[in-house]
This record gives C-alpha cells, sequence and structure tokens, in this order.
C-alpha cells in the first residue's frame, strides 16, 4: 500500500462517514475532543491526519485504523464493525453516530481472584443484563443483577463491574455524555440505593 495515497484518501473517507452518519462537525468534535477547525481540514485535504487525530475518530466511528487509512475508493462503501478487546473484555459496537448515546453489547470473561478497581469519567451509562450475572460496584454498594435487569449511573460515581461466578456475562451498554440517561418505561421493583444517581431496575 502506497502511505502517501492512502493518506490522501482519508479526508474524503473521512467527510463520506460523517455525512452516511448524518453527524454535524460539532458532534464530531464534541465525541473526540477535536477541534471543529481541525476536522474540517483532515477532511479538506489541507490538514495531513496523524495518529493522535486518527484514534480517536476511529473510535467514534466504530472502525479500525486500517479501514480508516486503506478505505476502498469503488465496490461496497459500507462500513463493518468489528469487535474491541480492552482489558480481556469484548465490546461490540452497535451505534456508528458520533455524539449522542453510544451503545454496544460487552461480553466479560471470569477474571476469579483479581481485585476489583474501581474508576470515575465523565458520563452516564445504562446496563441490561441478557446473558450470565453481573457484580456491580457503585460507591459503597456491592450488587449482583441476573438476565433481564438493568443499571443505570452517573460514571462520576466511583464504580467496577465484571463478571459475578465463574461464566462469562454478556450485557448490552448504552453511554452517553452527562446529563443524557436512558428512559426506562418499566416500573423498577427494587433500587439498590438512595442515590438517585445510580439505580438497579428489574426489567424482565
Amino acid at each position: 500500500m502506497d502511505l502517501g495515497n492512502a493518506l490522501d484518501r482519508v479526508g474524503p473517507h473521512l467527510r463520506s462517514l460523517r455525512q452516511q452518519r448524518e453527524t454535524t462537525l460539532a458532534d464530531l468534535s464534541e465525541a473526540t475532543g477535536i477541534s471543529v477547525s481541525t476536522l474540517s481540514r483532515l477532511e479538506s485535504g489541507t490538514r495531513r491526519p496523524t495518529l493522535e487525530l486518527l484514534l480517536p475518530l476511529a473510535r467514534a466511528y466504530g472502525v479500525t485504523l486500517d479501514e480508516l487509512v486503506d478505505a476502498p475508493t469503488t465496490g461496497d462503501p459500507r462500513i463493518h464493525m468489528r469487535p474491541i478487546t480492552h482489558h480481556g473484555k469484548t465490546m461490540i459496537p452497535l451505534t456508528r453516530r458520533a455524539g449522542g448515546i453510544q451503545a454496544y453489547k460487552l461480553v466479560i470473561p471470569p477474571d476469579e481472584g483479581a481485585e476489583p478497581v474501581m474508576q470515575t469519567h465523565e458520563g452516564y451509562e445504562w446496563m441490561y443484563v441478557l446473558n450470565g450475572r453481573l457484580r456491580v460496584l457503585l460507591g459503597e454498594h456491592d450488587v449482583v443483577m441476573s438476565p433481564g435487569e438493568a443499571a443505570e449511573f452517573d460514571t462520576r460515581v466511583p464504580h467496577w463491574f465484571g463478571a459475578a461466578g465463574k461464566e462469562p456475562v454478556e450485557i448490552l451498554s448504552l453511554f452517553g455524555k452527562q446529563g443524557e440517561r436512558a428512559h426506562l418505561r418499566t416500573r423498577p421493583a427494587a433500587a439498590t440505593t438512595e442515590n438517585p444517581s445510580a439505580q438497579v431496575n428489574k426489567t424482565g
């Protein structure tokens, strides 16, 4: 592959991806942390793409770096999203539109003996257990969820989640920026905490 020609094709491909997903430069800027002016120059070809710029764009569009750089000029225009493995968890992107709530399917293997590491970050998360049992640590609370149960919480609260027991767990995860929340239309059966930013609801 001619690297120079491949990089020259990145700009038009980035514009095509954004238009296919009906995403504005402002939405993409918010999702990636790259300024609108830089994104515009990348798409026009006046700014040469670098790894630091391509990585967040690949994450926002749900594609690999190879797919982003080595873009076909003819043939099938569709982008096929591939699973991403991070810290042993397999994450399958279900949405490709930058900005707004992002959807993923996660498959988490058992990790017996490992100490949970709590983390915090900006955002709001909603999780639904598909198969297996999910252990969720949220602040001072320790909850085990079964298929059909959902949890939603402010990710600024210290949290960790993983497989409970010896079997992997599969979950559906919706993640959005601060202030965006999933709207549950089922009646909550129980709450694990009085903290309004953290709830576990029985949806099955």
